[in-house]
């Protein structure tokens, strides 16, 4: 039995073709998904740096990170992940102030 991803936040490095809008609407057609966001952070001459943030009932991440590569990304972290039955908030400690 594995657990349900809830939550992905990836940072990607991207050619600027194709676009993040293609990206965006072929990583929301994957099964178990429910929403997508990616944001643009930085843009270099050949490539961009987006965030890429996934929300749904069971991400499956082999099949997201398949999207990626074959739209020329790269994945260079997983910066956030949420498993489990319900979506768990981080929350600030004092160590964090």
């Amino acid at each position: 039995m594995t657990t349900a991803i809830r939550r992905l936040v990836l940072d990607v490095l991207k050619p600027h073709v194709p676009t993040i809008l293609e990206l965006a609407e072929a990583l929301s057609k994957l099964g178990g998904i429910t929403g997508v966001n990616l944001s643009l952070s930085e843009v270099d001459q050949q490539t961009e740096t987006i965030k890429i943030t996934i929300k749904g009932d069971k991400i499956d991440y082999l099949a997201v990170e398949s999207v990626i590569e074959d739209f020329g990304g790269v994945i260079h972290s997983i910066d956030e992940v949420v498993a489990g039955k319900e979506i768990v908030e981080e929350v600030e400690t004092a160590q964090d102030r």
